[in-house]
């Protein structure tokens, strides 16, 4: 169990791209943390591609300069966990973050041991008539890497039980620590709306940023791509969950 954790930062998530890809449930078995099992939307296992940008950032309530508005794009996971009182907590787990500034991805890493690395990003948002554009474009290993989407406006409600509904409707992010614990902290913010997809574009290379070990993705097909307008959220402070043993009492 997570006792009341404290709102660490709070900040607006804006123009998602968010790329779902079907895997096989063994592919996520080394990356998944302990106390946690994998979520399955109608017993399907999916990895997504996100692409955002993080904007108007404040941590404990203070804006630090030069640390207001970036990039953010990250492969993660979809993971539930179910607590002592019988009740479910469903989360996401991420495989890498990348992110432009260095200050972050460092306090990110040294503290929290969140795999974010900083490389070069970009973002390019437009509008014309009815449809919305977005593009995120970053750097690393000698090549650049890209997301394109673009959708017909206004938003719509995401419907309920949907696939889209499963993929934003993850409320906690959980890092497994180099101890072997596991961390949580909360994520909030309201449903989203989604753009009707028009057309989208991907020029990334899966093997070149996250290993030969999703090499494969690069030439697989997408199951779907949202581009979603986001909101404001409010991320609060971490916690280590305390796991109890099988068969023992809590």
């Amino acid at each position: 169990m997570i006792g009341n954790m404290s709102v660490f930062l709070t900040a607006e998530w804006r123009k998602l791209i968010i790329v779902q890809y079907e895997v096989a449930p063994k592919k996520l078995a080394p990356y998944l943390p302990k106390g946690l099992e994998l979520d399955l939307y109608q017993g399907r296992c999916f990895v997504s591609l996100v692409a955002f940008l993080f904007d108007r950032v404040r941590v404990k309530g203070f804006a630090v300069p030069g640390h207001t508005s970036f990039e953010e794009i990250n492969l993660r996971f979809y993971v539930r966990r179910r607590e002592d009182d019988g009740s479910v907590k469903r989360g996401v787990v991420f495989i890498r973050e990348f992110v432009p500034r260095r200050v972050i991805a460092w306090v990110a890493k040294r503290f929290y041991e969140e795999p974010y690395v900083a490389v070069p990003t970009s973002h390019k948002f437009g509008a014309k008539k009815d449809l919305v554009f977005a593009r995120y474009a970053w750097q690393m290993g000698g090549r650049v890497h890209s997301l394109t989407a673009s959708g017909y406006a206004p938003a719509q409600e995401i419907a309920a039980g949907s696939h889209e509904e499963f993929i934003t409707e993850h409320y906690w992010g959980y890092t497994r620590r180099s101890d072997g614990s596991t961390s949580a902290y909360q994520v909030e913010h309201p449903r989203w709306e989604t753009y009707r997809l028009q057309s989208y574009e991907i020029a990334v290379d899966f093997a070149t940023l996250y290993g030969e070990e999703f090499g494969f993705l690069t030439d697989q097909l997408v199951s779907s791509v949202l581009l979603a307008e986001g909101s404001a959220v409010t991320v609060h402070s971490g916690a280590r969950l305390q796991i109890t043993p099988a068969g023992l009492p809590a």
